[in-house]
């Protein structure tokens, strides 16, 4: 018997193998694809990889070459990592059959005194006539068919979708986005939001918002109403990007613990309604992205330790990587306003930064949510150059309670982005004062 069965090698079932074989605790890993899960092979990492060397004349197979080597060069690494643990991987799929047993596809029965679940998620289709034509991908296809097209259309304008845009467009590709919603990325701020609509018109990618899609037809082609007005649109490929689901189907046999619309329920712990199963990341919901899944996965792994858990797992910061970079954590002005909590805002635009201007200029701001009473940082949104490094200081800030005073005090060098984080938190003190 082992002291933990983890189903799902993703960034949380690795983290909380690691820490958990670390202390002591004999564990079994099993993943039935490549360790690192979707974040490492089929997400995060490659597409910071593609967006790193798209551009215009780019030479396809060497930029597709480029991906694999990273995600080879960091899987390879976790592999390392796992082994020197001592941990057990099983390149199996398991089912749970009990509140202590899974059961691989050649009938071998594992036992573990604990069960984590961290099956992460598949890409969601959508219900319409069509999805499984020629032509139409999700994320993950895209990514395993890295080529120019002469037309893209994405259905769905979240992160995963905006980014792919963005690959796309900055190598010429002619890129059109359709997304249901009013904006794009609609949890972001609604000035981020628009900020990112305007740069990816400027690098030539059409937008329909608040579009109705019918159906795909041969072609392939979509069709979708915008506006009251029905269209329809042939492309080379057309991605479905319109969200994920957790990839808990057929997982349980023999025992059924609380789930919602396929997400398991979970306690203050990540307990189950099963005592012994734990579950973390995407097959719980909430925010589908790694370091919250890697966070969760080391707070469980310290818990069967006996031990404290040092790491937070909120508030989760955000982070898209377009040009330039979009980040956000904690409330923003309208979600505070939204739970009657007095609120203010500061904001730097970027324009009068050295360093944005010696890096090319782009537009961009730095914006932070204050509590009116308590000074508190409630939020930061940023578009900005390296706003996802930047992101981390204020993440921090939100964590602690900081107030706008207390966020003044630290001497950011010269020139620099975090500089413009000193001059939002003067630009919010000045309205904290105007407020009294």
């Amino acid at each position: 018997m082992h002291d933990l069965l983890i189903i799902g090698g993703g960034p949380g079932g690795c983290a909380a193998a690691l820490r958990a074989a670390k202390g002591g605790l004999s564990v079994a890993l099993f993943e039935p694809r490549q360790v690192g899960g979707t974040c490492l092979n089929r997400g995060c990492i490659p597409t910071k990889a593609l967006l790193h060397g798209a551009k215009p004349g780019c030479d396809w197979s060497q930029l597709a070459a480029e991906k694999e080597s990273v995600v080879a060069t960091l899987r390879s690494g976790m592999e390392k990592q796992l082994k020197a643990a001592k941990v057990e991987v099983i390149p199996a799929q398991a089912v749970i059959t009990g509140p202590n047993t899974a059961r691989t596809a050649d009938g071998t029965l594992w036992e573990g005194r604990s069960i984590l679940v961290s099956v992460g998620s598949l890409p969601a289709p959508l219900p319409i006539p069509g999805m499984d034509l020629p032509g139409v991908s999700n994320s993950d296809g895209l990514l395993d068919d890295i080529r120019p097209r002469d037309h893209l259309l994405i259905i769905g304008g979240g992160v995963i979708g905006v980014e792919l845009a963005w690959v796309w467009a900055s190598a010429g590709c002619r890129v059109t986005i359709v997304e249901a919603l009013d904006r794009l990325i609609a949890n972001l701020d609604r000035e981020l939001s628009q900020s990112l609509t305007m740069e990816l018109k400027k690098a030539g990618v059409t937008v329909y918002t608040g579009a109705s899609v019918a159906e795909i037809q041969p072609g392939p082609a979509v069709r979708f109403t915008h506006k009251g007005e029905e269209h329809t649109l042939a492309a080379d490929t057309v991605l479905v990007a319109a969200g994920r689901k957790p990839a808990t189907a057929g997982l349980f046999d023999g025992v059924s613990p609380a789930m919602d619309r396929g997400f398991l329920t979970v306690d203050e712990h990540f307990r189950t309604s099963i005592p012994s199963i734990y579950a973390i990341g995407d097959a719980i919901g909430g925010a589908m992205l790694a370091h919250k899944a890697e966070a969760e996965g080391d707070v469980v792994a310290h818990l069967l330790l006996g031990k404290t858990p040092l790491r937070g797992t909120s508030p989760i910061p955000s982070c898209v990587y377009t040009d330039p970079e979009l980040a956000q954590v904690g409330l923003t002005l309208d979600e505070a306003k939204a739970r009657n909590i007095p609120a203010v805002s500061g904001k730097c635009v970027m324009g009068a930064n050295g360093r944005t201007l010696i890096e090319g200029g782009k537009r961009g701001f730095v914006k932070l949510v204050f509590h009116k009473e308590t000074h508190a940082l409630l939020g930061g949104q940023l578009c900005c150059y390296r706003a996802s490094d930047l992101i981390a200081e204020l993440t921090l800030a939100v964590s602690l309670g900081l107030t706008a005073e207390q966020l003044l005090r630290p001497l950011r060098p010269h020139p620099t982005f975090a500089e413009a984080v000193t001059a939002a938190v003067e630009a919010g003190l000045e309205a904290l004062e105007r407020s009294v």
